[in-house]
């Protein structure tokens, strides 16, 4: 037993050191890597050699240091590298930015949607809490909760996000710390953020909890305004959320008119006349609806009989008229810019159709115009996309045309070795075309001043002795029409009929734009001329 336990403690023994040996070896390597290329760095620090730690096998047993604790149990799953969780120690790690985009980070657009819920608490609550006796004794403390929150919210969006908004100073953008917070500090955000956080409930020992005391808190208007506008800039369908937001607006005037009608029929005494409220049901739903038969003027409401009563009434008639009109005229605006391009696309064809109508084009080219026009639109979303795009910069043309076209364009064998400038440079002169089904796109004997590249769809080169024998059929990516564009001297006719076989959409790029192109590309010029041959 004691050959076993010595045979057993010298390889252990020597297994340690042939493991030390390796790592002294790589450490030996990471140095001279360091000695040779000086920026290579290594947070590695040396081995610790110290046989005097090894355990002593018990014979017959299990050796005592090779019992696995738990951590070390879950070290070894993680190939021992991690003595806490990963998760954790990214979240410990973690820090708030320095410095905040406002237009782009989604976080801070996370952030502004609780303030603006802060927000609308005090704006929803605070009319309710002061007309309806909602507010009561026993459930105080749960109101001054949400209260309080909310104030917090409001406290954390002053100190912690305002003061790191990036800003825009003489074309840079400014990060630093202490120029972003003096930039909020004079600000007319800043002033009216502190106004929203008056401590006027310190009144609440004097005259009691009285809401009207946090009407201030509806004063940080400016964050509802700005939420709306990140909101728009990355939501997809931003006119569904302008309908929901001017519902809104019409039903916070109406729970507003609820909340004015039940104080004025407790100033006048609940049940005291038939035009005030009579106690009767629920209080807010019977207001309720008797701010939306007044603000819409449906009519059907009892006559007032109070001198106080016909003045609120008569208020309430104009303010109805005046609300109700200007939500009709938002909700107009926000359709017809959710329609401007269907709006547009059904002018452009109603004008094609009354100008074929007036010189008597034949019907079967109306016809046709007819359905370009429907094609054109349900495939694309608009008539001519150039159209979008003429009012950005040049560069960022070139940045959508390379997201759009350029995994088209770079698989097209014709400029397989081109300068990758050349292309860029080609793809803000391509245009887009859409062919009907069986429409001519050249004809052979024409002039060649365009090439053509399939972007989708099929087309059929046709020849024979009747000239309408399908020689081949191209699909997307293919290019044709190269020859006669790049023919020099006066070979620059078409030498075959090319007609769409269905609905094809084709990039079209005229000749005076390449040759403008390749005077700067002289390599590729060369190139694409002898591919031609």
């Amino acid at each position: 037993r004691m050959d076993l336990a010595t045979s057993l403690s010298s390889a252990m023994v020597n297994a340690r050191l042939q493991e030390l040996v390796r790592l002294f070896k790589e450490r030996t390597e990471k140095v001279k890597e360091k000695l040779i290329d000086p920026d290579v760095t290594s947070d590695e620090e040396s081995p610790v050699a110290s046989l005097a730690a090894a355990p002593v096998p018990i014979p017959g047993g299990e050796l005592e240091g090779d019992k696995p604790s738990g951590d070390e149990h879950y070290c070894e799953m993680l190939c021992c590298t991690f003595k806490h969780r990963p998760w954790l120690d990214r979240l410990k790690n973690s820090r708030f930015p320095s410095s905040i985009d406002p237009l782009t980070n989604l976080m801070y657009v996370l952030w502004l949607f609780f303030v603006v819920m802060a927000w609308n608490w005090n704006c929803w609550l605070i009319p309710v809490r002061w007309a309806f006796p909602y507010q009561t004794a026993a459930n105080i403390h749960y109101w001054l909760l949400v209260d309080y929150l909310c104030d917090l919210i409001y406290l954390l969006d002053i100190l912690v996000f305002q003061t790191r908004l990036q800003f825009v100073q003489g074309g840079d953008i400014i990060t630093d710390k202490k120029a972003m917070k003096e930039n909020y500090l004079r600000s007319q955000r800043f002033k009216m953020d502190v106004l929203c956080l008056l401590p006027l409930d310190f009144f609440y020992f004097k005259v009691g909890v009285n809401p009207l005391l946090r009407f201030p808190r509806c004063l940080k208007y400016m964050a509802f305004f700005e939420f709306n506008n990140r909101l728009e800039a990355i939501l997809t369908k931003a006119y569904i959320y302008r309908v929901i937001r001017t519902t809104a607006y019409l039903l916070y005037s109406l729970h507003v008119n609820s909340c004015l009608y039940y104080w004025a029929s407790a100033y006048e005494g609940l049940g005291s006349t038939t035009w005030v409220y009579d106690g009767e049901g629920n209080s807010y739903i019977r207001c309720y609806y008797w701010a939306v038969k007044t603000l819409i003027t449906i009519g059907g409401l009892p006559d007032p009989k109070t001198l106080f009563e016909i003045v609120f009434q008569l208020l309430n008639y104009f303010t109805g008229v005046f609300a109700f009109s200007v939500m009709i005229g938002q909700m107009r605006d926000v359709v017809g810019a959710a329609t401007a391009g269907q709006t547009y696309y059904r002018s452009c064809m109603d004008s094609t159709i009354k100008y074929m109508n007036f010189y008597r084009i034949p019907k079967t080219v109306q016809k046709r115009v007819k359905t370009w026009y429907e094609y054109t639109w349900h495939s694309q979303g608009m008539l001519d996309e150039s159209e979008l795009l003429v009012q950005l910069p040049d560069k960022m043309r070139l940045d959508i045309a390379i997201d759009v076209n350029y995994n088209i364009v770079s698989k097209v064998a014709l400029f397989q070795g081109c300068d990758r400038q050349m292309i860029f440079d080609m793809l803000k002169r391509l245009r887009s075309v859409v062919y009907l089904p069986n429409d001519f796109v050249c004809k052979k004997g024409e002039i060649g001043r365009e090439m053509y590249i399939i972007q989708a769809g099929q087309v059929q080169v046709l020849g024979g002795p009747d000239g309408k024998s399908v020689l081949v059929t191209l699909k997307a990516g293919s290019v044709f029409g190269e020859i006669s564009l790049l023919a020099a001297g006066g070979g620059n006719r078409r030498t075959a009929n090319v007609v769409a076989h269905g609905f094809a959409n084709l990039f079209i790029l005229e000749k005076k734009d390449l040759n403008e192109i390749l005077v700067h590309y002289p390599e590729s010029q060369k190139l694409l001329r002898k591919k031609a041959k």
